[in-house]
């Protein structure tokens, strides 16, 4: 039996069951100071006077760092501008203010109490500028951005208008998508000590090397002289992916006061100098034929970014091709505003896109007088439109129909308000789920010890997705070792590089390269073995042997074996070493690669006060080779849960007069929690996909979250006929 594959538990469950697993906040050094952010509370401005003389006299209070008195910075601080990793921050350079909670000081104490305390103590002047707060107003400003995802921000294939003209049935509508924040349950957070010239960061961080090259540039010192480690995240979600402003400012504060300093942000900080999902607004026109097939699909969106950086909601991107249509066009705006810049927010771009793509699917279905599943089945898209590519895997169709037997579509009304559990309106709905499967340049290592254990090693990170668990795997059967010899070190620069942990691409990047690295130790092991005089397998070939329970044996009959541990001790018990990588290749060029799924949601909504309860979601998905079965499930629900968040509660409110998110908080931005959750049947459709990468695996992180808000719309819909358009769909849409 192979470990890939299996339901392990988590090698990291019990650190985190019994409280043992030490996350940034718990880390604690010799002569720590605290540091607490004063953050801004206009939107739009410059800072006239900071008087601070108040909190200096505060108890336990070491230094109050602000653009008066803080270190200036090669470049103001913006040199290392280099998206992701690097992005516009704000670093005390100067009295600026862009967006409300920016960075406007640090406040350094004894202790975090001491420093919270005189951090409200500090008095600011403000000269206010007007303010870019209402998204419906700066939209008449929007421009396209240089690039979406590296490539054009606009695509045409076909004649969109004559596709419409010659179309039997049309539909065309607006969505619209809120301002959303991550909130994960451990806040972003940073130690940072300086030994000398050399810059040591303990960081809640998806992507240790990309801190580093971004504190390097931003101090303009070697990067080899700063070294960055990050055990565990709880919680990140595309949030902790970049270097932001507090990063940098715990290591001026630690360089100022010749301390180390930790930095902790507080849960109102989050709303705006760590990035969020932007508001779109997406108008979507169709046309079919009279047997139900696409004539045209057109898809413009127009997301919102900071007015000191662009960043782009590619929400038209999934449009390019999901479906088969003869003309498909697709747009990319911005409108900038007095906000903190977006970021990554799970599943960015196809979470917003695809609830306006598959609500407009359902309305063409419904103005066709078909089945939404069906309608889909008559519009699959069997390559790659805009790449003119065929899919290396694609198992959608086969998602749909297990999905749809095991929710029950058969049902299904299609009269909306027909089907009734008392008073209760029950509707179903369905949509299609899809993320690139991608991977980015990476490299591993093996250390391979004379006991017979093996230490593999990338410098990933640990976001609670099971990473330490789901690499042993993958190592360990790439080295014919039982899983328990095997242990994975992530998260520190000083192991060989990985990319950013996002994009659902962690195993097909890490994974690929640790299975390199793990032939290479495979190849120089038995290399030993037939060279090893006291070896019984000296003098065979090396094609002729296997390694299998950490034994070298013979592939054919019971044959002569040899142990890995006793091999290596007799070559005086030095570790073998091997290094390996991956890296894309031709089969991106050759193949459109994602993973796909269809998602089904039962609703129930209350005949008089609109309540919407979801007793049931059912998700089928084909995401190439399963490394970690209970894992896998497992981010399978996270995905499905964040989706019913998106479509039904989440949202952040800014008000348009001040540009300040008046829910900055837990008690009133409103995630899912438990009893929100049902029944939710969720499970991996077999799939091989030779062509994605060498273990087959694509990423299945964020796919599920990507076909909820759509399912539940379009469930919505078929439970009151009342079509919401504009997330989140709260109960006041239903009255």
């Amino acid at each position: 039996m192979t470990a890939i594959g299996q339901p392990l538990d988590r090698v990291d469950g019990p650190l985190k069951v019994c409280g043992q697993a030490r996350y940034t906040g718990d880390i604690a050094v010799p002569r720590l100071a605290h540091g607490v952010l004063v953050t801004s509370s206009i939107a739009c401005g410059r800072i006239v006077a900071i008087d601070t003389a108040a909190a200096q006299r505060a108890p336990g209070v070491i230094a109050i760092i602000s653009h008066v008195n803080a270190m200036k910075l090669p470049q103001g601080g913006r040199a290392a501008v280099d998206p992701p990793e690097g992005r516009v921050l704000s670093l005390l350079q100067d009295d600026q203010v862009a967006h409300a909670h920016q960075p406007i000081a640090v406040v350094v104490a004894e202790t975090v109490e001491q420093a919270d305390g005189a951090a409200a103590l500090v008095r600011v002047t403000y000269e206010r500028a007007p303010v870019r707060g209402e998204f419906a107003a700066e939209r008449r400003n929007a421009y396209p951005p240089d690039k979406v995802n590296g490539g054009p921000p606009d695509t045409a294939r076909g004649d969109i208008d004559g596709g419409l003209r010659a179309a039997s049935r049309r539909h065309e509508a607006v969505y619209t998508t809120p301002f959303e924040h991550h909130n994960p349950m451990e806040p972003h957070a940073t130690l940072a000590r300086w030994e000398g010239d050399r810059l040591e960061i303990e960081d809640s961080s998806q992507y240790v090397a990309g801190v580093r090259r971004t504190l390097a540039r931003t101090f303009g010192i070697d990067p080899a002289r700063v070294r960055v480690r990050s055990t565990f995240v709880g919680g990140a979600f595309g949030g902790k992916g970049s270097a932001w402003s507090h990063v940098a400012l715990a290591a001026m504060a630690a360089r100022q006061v010749g301390r180390p300093v930790r930095l902790v942000l507080q849960r109102p900080q989050l709303f705006g100098p760590v990035g969020g999902r932007p508001a779109t607004w997406q108008a979507i026109r169709m046309g079919t034929d009279a047997d139900g097939r696409l004539t045209a699909l057109e898809h413009r969106s127009i997301s919102s970014t900071s007015t000191i950086e662009d960043w782009v909601e590619s929400c038209a991107v999934v449009t390019r091709m999901l479906y088969a249509s003869p003309a498909v066009a697709t747009t990319h705006r911005l409108a900038k505003m007095n906000v903190g810049t977006p970021t990554f927010q799970r599943a960015p771009g196809e979470s917003s896109g695809m609830f306006a793509l598959e609500s407009a699917m359902d309305e063409m279905a419904i103005a066709a007088g078909l089945d939404p599943i069906e309608f889909r089945l008559r519009n699959d898209a069997k390559r790659d439109g805009q790449k003119d590519a065929p899919f290396s895997s694609k198992a959608l169709m086969q998602c749909y129909r297990i999905g749809a037997e095991r929710i029950g579509w058969s049902r299904r009304q299609a009269t909306p308000g027909a089907l009734r559990d008392g008073y209760w309106r029950v509707g179903l709905g369905c949509a299609s789920a899809t993320r690139p499967a991608k991977r980015s340049p990476c490299a591993a290592r093996v250390r391979l010890s004379a006991d017979g254990r093996a230490v593999v090693s990338s410098s990933t990170a640990e976001l609670g997705t099971g990473s330490y668990t789901v690499m042993a795997q993958i190592a360990a059967d790439g080295l014919g070792l039982p899983v328990e010899r095997v242990r994975f070190e992530l998260g520190d620069t000083d192991l060989p590089e990985a990319p950013i942990s996002a994009g659902s691409m962690t195993v097909e990047s890490v994974g690929s390269a640790i299975d390199d690295a793990c032939v290479n130790a495979r190849r120089q092991l038995l290399a030993l073995a037939v060279a090893d005089r006291e070896s019984p397998l000296h003098g065979l070939a090396i094609e002729d042997l296997t390694i299998e329970d950490g034994w070298l044996r013979e592939r054919a009959g019971a044959g002569r074996r040899d142990s890995v541990a006793v091999l290596l001790s007799r070559r005086g018990g030095a570790p073998l070493v091997a290094d390996g990588s991956s890296r894309p290749g031709e089969e991106e060029k050759q193949f459109s690669m994602n993973s796909f799924g269809a998602v089904f949601a039962e609703v129930h909504v209350d005949s008089d006060l609109g309540l919407v309860r979801v007793p049931r979601i059912v998700g089928r998905f084909g995401a190439g080779r399963i490394i970690n079965a209970k894992t896998a499930h497992s981010q399978l629900l996270g995905g499905i849960v964040w989706g019913l968040g998106m479509a039904l509660t989440e949202e952040s409110v800014l008000d348009p007069r001040y540009a300040r998110f008046v829910n900055a908080n837990l008690a009133e931005y409103h995630v899912i929690v438990n009893a929100d959750v049902a029944e939710i049947d969720c499970a991996f459709v077999d799939e091989v996909d030779p062509h994605v990468n060498s273990l087959g695996a694509k990423g299945l992180g964020e796919v599920a979250m990507t076909g909820v808000t759509g399912a539940v719309a379009n469930a919505i819909f078929n439970a009151t006929g009342r079509r919401v358009r504009d997330l989140p769909i709260t109960l006041d849409k239903l009255l």
